[in-house]
């Protein structure tokens, strides 16, 4: 894009694009890379990788820096390699052998070429925030579907709670078949609302940052079931229990579906 036409997008910009439009316009330099089948599997792990990094830093760090065991749900429990490995090599061969395939069909598609325009910050935020309720209801459905049938359980689910004591590499410690329905609900969620692709982009790391959180083990004064008022968001502590008692806390993020179905369980009721 040369200066001129630059400054034509910019001048039609409302303030809310002219916000977003220089991210926006490093990442349509890239696009060679960024619309190439490589990237959505590069982005994937790097940001699952980077979001648990700092958990598993901390959790080596834990038995040397006993303040941190304040902040544990499990004071006593660190995973060891023999947890962690496994953990992260299931991550890297499910990318490799399924999500890889996958993403080169689409691919074979023809990729939509992006927009020259940043979206503006006040749909970007609207729209991640409906696709996190909208992923909230499904996965919802589809987590008290797989723990009410046996054979479902034991066939799909059963792998993902083989850590009763969860960390953050063990969040995407799940079959394949977990792993497609969760990858699933993100892309028909954003076709659906039409997101613009960096709406896709930021949804995805939020999505990826508050999974990872739910199984860090670690629950801080600024986790963000803290930071969400009115009870409305379980967060590491919700879902550490349904880890536990395997019975509750079937919403990944919010309360409202576990509330109504009436299989909400807080801390304070073990």
């Amino acid at each position: 894009m040369s200066g001129r036409n630059t400054s034509e997008v910019r001048i039609l910009c409302s303030p809310g694009q002219l916000f977003l439009q220089p991210l926006w316009d490093q990442l349509r330099a890239w696009d060679s890379f960024t619309q190439s089948p490589l990237f959505a599997v590069l982005f994937s792990i790097t940001t699952y990788v980077g979001c648990c990094l700092p958990f598993v830093v901390l959790d080596v760090l834990c038995p040397w820096v006993p303040a941190l065991r304040r902040y544990k749900i499990h004071p006593d429990f660190s995973p060891s390699a023999r947890q962690l490995l496994p953990c992260l090599g299931q991550t890297l061969y499910q990318h490799a052998v399924f999500v890889l395939p996958l993403t080169l069909l689409h691919w074979a598609r023809g990729p939509a070429p992006w927009p020259r325009e940043a979206p503006e910050l006040l749909p970007l935020v609207r729209h991640v925030v409906c696709c996190l309720l909208l992923f909230d209801a499904e996965f919802f459905a589809w987590h008290v579907l797989h723990h009410k049938v046996p054979w479902l359980y034991r066939t799909f689910h059963k792998m993902h709670h083989q850590n009763s004591a969860s960390f953050a590499l063990a969040t995407q410690y799940m079959s394949a078949w977990e792993l497609f329905s969760l990858g699933f609900f993100d892309m028909l969620n954003v076709t659906l609302l039409q997101c613009h692709p960096l709406t896709v982009l930021v949804f995805h790391v939020l999505n990826i940052w508050l999974s990872v959180e739910d199984h860090s083990g670690y629950d801080f004064p600024w986790s963000t079931h803290r930071l969400v008022p009115f009870g409305w968001y379980g967060g590491v502590t919700h879902h550490d229990l349904h880890h536990s008692q395997f019975n509750c806390n079937f919403a990944p993020y919010f309360t409202h579906w576990d509330k109504i179905l009436g299989t909400l369980r807080s801390t304070h009721a073990k």
